[in-house]
This record gives C-alpha cells, sequence and structure tokens, in this order.
C-alpha cells in the first residue's frame, strides 16, 4: 500500500487520494500534524527535492511567518522550522522505493503510475 504524506483537510491531499482511488491504487494517508513527522523523513524528502521545494511558500503559515524567520531560513535550520510548523511542508509528499512525488499535478501522477 502506498502512503501519501499530508494533512487530511488540505485540499491537494483530498484531490490526490481522489486520483489514487479513481485509478486503483491502494493508498492510506498519513497525517503527519495528528501522527507526525520526524527530523529523518523530512531529510530524506530534502535529499530527493531539496529543501527549497519542502517549503510551501503559498500556505497560510508561511505568509504569517515574519520576515527575519523567512529571510534566514536555509539549510541548517529549515528542518526545526517544518517540524515545529508542519502545515509549512509541501503536501503531498510521496516516497517509495521507486516513486518519489511532490505537490500533485494530475501528468506527473498519471505518467508516474502508467495511468493513461
Amino acid at each position: 500500500m502506498l502512503t501519501v504524506y499530508g494533512i487530511k483537510n488540505c485540499d491537494t491531499v483530498k484531490k490526490t487520494l481522489t486520483w489514487l482511488q479513481q485509478h486503483h491504487i491502494d493508498a492510506e494517508l498519513h497525517d503527519y500534524r495528528q501522527q507526525g513527522i520526524t527530523a529523518d523523513f523530512l531529510q530524506q524528502v530534502i535529499n530527493s527535492f531539496g529543501w527549497e521545494a519542502l517549503v510551501n511558500k503559498r500556505s497560510t503559515t508561511w505568509r504569517n511567518l515574519d520576515e527575519q524567520t523567512k529571510q534566514q531560513l536555509n539549510p541548517n535550520n529549515v528542518i526545526a522550522l517544518l517540524l515545529a510548523q508542519p502545515t509549512l511542508i509541501k503536501r503531498p509528499i510521496i516516497l517509495e522505493q521507486n516513486l518519489q512525488l511532490i505537490g500533485f499535478n494530475e501528468k506527473q501522477y498519471a505518467t508516474a503510475f502508467g495511468v493513461k
């Protein structure tokens, strides 16, 4: 079963889970707001996508951060910020053995899952 990391009330996560269900792909949600997220997992995502791709700069949480925090965000402090503010993590995230996806793009998912 595929694990989708995100937040259950996020519209993009809902859209992703619906798309997967429609294409008969078994998936379960790991809601990192409720179930938590680890620094090791975040580091794994950073290793796959880069730290900038992991930060959701379109989120309300980002807009509400003070300017100093935004300006000083870097590879050395990003994990601590994301652990403290998990709604800053771009979602959904799928990290499987041969599958690495962040965000939802229907064409990208269709290609990744071999759906026509």
